[in-house]
């Protein structure tokens, strides 16, 4: 049965769907979050990195705007960007406000040109902001969280329909997280497959920029496990096999991802830096049989961080009324190419509070088909398996090609053949995006995003 309607469901529990959650609920509404599995099993819960705020004194909004606009490759929304960055630091002042306990000092990472990358715990900084958040969202009355429950099927307008039951709501917010986990290496949770983009575009929104992956460079290889770029911001060397050095530590992750990628033997050299401020990680390579104080440790690149998702404006509007996006399921422009180091837990920060209040102010969507009394499920989509996992990996990784990509074009799973038609569309190189048929930028392609609508080729947009 339906159930009465609630003002706000936000779909995902990770730190944009929880910051929506708590903005929502302050603003007075009713909100129901769902999420397919636990609160502490989100890509953000996993995420070490840090968040990005000009809060120096020797820093403000528009070196951190000037930053992102550079690791963006000529991609970035300016309009997103800017809002990004100058309200860092506020967001920054709710957290604290929260109970976030940052460390002392800010850290360096790649494309930053200040040291205003904030942690917790040196590298668990996406694990203690989350229990930060899920505490309030638990601890607030106006909100209900269903974990384990999956959506299968969008009706904007109206609500959405789960595998239980049909929900009614006034909007829905979709903070489902990216598609990392398409790949067969990657750092992120197994169900990271884009699950909420696709929902959306079966639901007639707009997705963009699917062909922009970013991989990490720093991989523990053998494993998924993340080393986080804040190693390498303290001091932490990429050598070879014999200990020399191939690459700029802190240069943008496209490069050095495809720098260490095409090495058969890369190593993290961590001996340079005091490893005490990473007792976690440390702990980890030390249950993986590494010595790091005795020697490099292998590393690898893997899938980290998609810039695409559903093609949003900067309030988290999709182009359908009553379906809004927020965090990393959500394409606003502001990453570009190539998302700058520590800007990606911010988005979620940022667009996730921004995306709940437009969706409490915005008017009410009208014409929507109402919801039946019976959740009737479409019919499953077909299983993510390891061997499509693994070919995307061959044909959309560090480096793709038209005949690799045509081969992914015929994919049983939506969001692949998607990926595949975006890069196809995009007949050059830029950013987390590399083609050896056309390995140079396009001039003529500055400022163009590939958006693919249902029932539609995927075209190429200049969005202002």
């Amino acid at each position: 049965m339906s159930e009465a309607p609630v003002e706000q469901v936000i779909v995902g529990g990770g730190i944009a769907g929880l910051t929506a959650a708590l903005t929502a609920a302050a603003e007075g509404a009713r909100v129901l979050v769902l999420s397919k599995g636990p609160l502490d099993a989100s890509a953000s819960y996993l995420a070490q990195g840090g968040v990005a705020a000009a809060i120096g004194p020797d820093d403000s909004p528009r070196l951190h705007h000037r930053d992102t606009l550079a690791a963006g490759r000529g991609l970035c929304r300016e309009r997103a960007v800017a809002v990004l960055t100058e309200e860092a630091p506020q967001r920054i002042a709710d957290l604290r406000a929260l109970g976030v306990p940052f460390d002392d000092r800010p850290g360096l990472e790649g494309g930053h040109s200040r040291r205003r990358v904030l942690h917790v715990a040196g590298a668990e900084t996406g694990r203690r902001i989350s229990e930060v958040l899920v505490r309030r969202v638990l601890a607030q009355p106006a909100i209900e969280v269903a974990e384990g429950e999956r959506v299968v099927e969008l009706r904007p307008g109206d609500g959405l329909v789960t595998e239980r039951r049909a929900v009614r709501a006034r909007s829905v917010l979709l903070a489902t997280g990216g598609y990392a986990a398409l790949w067969a290496r990657t750092t992120n949770p197994a169900g990271s497959i884009g699950d909420g983009i696709a929902l959306a575009y079966r639901a007639g929104a707009a997705v963009a920029d699917l062909e922009f992956v970013q991989f990490h460079p720093t991989v523990l290889s053998a494993s998924g496990f993340l080393l986080s770029e804040a190693l390498r911001g303290e001091g932490a060397l990429l050598v070879d096999e014999h200990g020399g050095r191939f690459t700029d530590e802190l240069a943008p992750r496209d490069v050095v991802a495809r720098a260490v990628g095409a090495r058969a033997t890369a190593l993290l050299d961590l001996r340079p830096i005091d490893r005490g401020r990473f007792p976690a990680l440390m702990g980890r390579l030390a249950e993986a049989g590494h010595d790091p104080a005795a020697r490099p440790v292998p590393v690898a690149p893997a899938a980290h961080f998609t810039m695409g998702g559903v093609a949003t404006d900067s309030d988290g509007r999709t182009d359908v009324p009553g379906l809004y996006a927020a965090g990393e399921c959500a394409c606003t422009g502001v990453h570009g190419a190539n998302r700058l180091a520590s800007n990606s837990l911010l988005e979620c920060l940022v667009f996730g509070r921004r995306a709940a209040l437009a969706a409490l102010r915005d008017p009410v969507p009208s014409g929507a088909t109402p919801a039946p009394a019976t959740a009737a499920a479409p019919e499953a989509p077909p299983a993510m398996t390891g061997d499509i996992r693994q070919a995307v990996w061959e044909d959309a990784g560090l480096v793709r090609s038209e005949a690799g990509l045509a081969r992914l074009s015929t994919s049983p799973i939506l969001l692949v053949r998607l990926l595949a038609a975006s890069a196809l569309a995009r007949r050059e190189s830029r950013g987390g995006h590399f083609r050896t048929d056309f390995p140079d930028p396009d001039p003529a392609l500055e400022g163009t995003h590939t958006v693919a609508r249902r029932g539609f080729p995927v075209v190429l947009e200049l969005w202002t």
